[in-house]
């Protein structure tokens, strides 16, 4: 019987072969009772330098936070020409209890961003389970004056929600990217924007969805 939690919509994750979602009719359950273990297999990027992003899991195991203290994009003034771009490729090793699998069922993004008129930020992200084929990014806009803290959410309907494999490991990739561009109206003036929050880090939240695997 199909069934999870679902928390703030679904996440498009792409799966080369994907489980059947669950019907109209079939009720969410609660996730697994025992803890699902998270791993970091490999952080690669200019967004999170060895030794600057962190998993946790939550209590309830419904939810896992990435940290990061070095996420930064910036342009304008005297920034460094590559600065503009940062991206940070997660892979994760996802132990879950046997006979249940997982989605990613919503992802929220935080930050802060200071972009002189005429700049631009975005924020993008793309989810993949390991073997994937094909990936769909989400991308988020935000445009200057800003001087603020920013949110992103990204959410899809839930009949796209695509598990994990049951009895198969596949590491699940999180490719997040930051871009900020100058404009041409403050170029001399430094616009940013980065995944920080006030005590210097960024919580980003990925919620999970549950599913029961058929019996073999």
């Amino acid at each position: 019987m199909a069934g999870g939690l679902l928390l703030g919509g679904a996440v498009a994750a792409l799966l080369t072969t994907a489980l059947p979602g669950p019907s109209p009719a079939d009720a969410w359950e609660d996730p697994p009772p025992d803890k699902i273990i998270i791993k970091v297999a490999t952080v690669n990027g200019s967004g999170c330098p060895a030794g600057t992003a962190a998993v946790a899991v939550s209590e309830d195991n419904t939810a896992f936070t990435v940290t990061y203290s070095d996420y930064l994009a910036q342009a304008g003034g005297d920034s460094d020409p590559t600065a503009f771009r940062k991206n940070c490729q997660l892979s994760l090793v996802v132990h879950v209890p046997g006979g249940f699998t997982y989605a990613i069922a919503s992802a929220d993004y935080r930050g802060f961003a200071a972009l002189q008129a005429g700049a631009s930020g975005t924020q993008r992200a793309s989810y993949y389970f390991q073997g994937s084929s094909s990936t769909v990014f989400k991308n988020h806009a935000f445009a200057g004056p800003h001087n603020d803290n920013w949110q992103a959410t990204d959410t899809t309907d839930w009949p796209q929600l695509v598990y994990a494999p049951c009895g198969v490991q596949r590491n699940f990739n999180i490719n997040t990217e930051l871009r900020v561009t100058a404009g041409t109206q403050n170029p001399s003036k430094v616009s940013f924007m980065t995944m920080d929050s006030t005590d210097g880090d960024i919580s980003t939240v990925y919620h999970l969805a549950w599913k029961e695997c058929p019996e073999t």
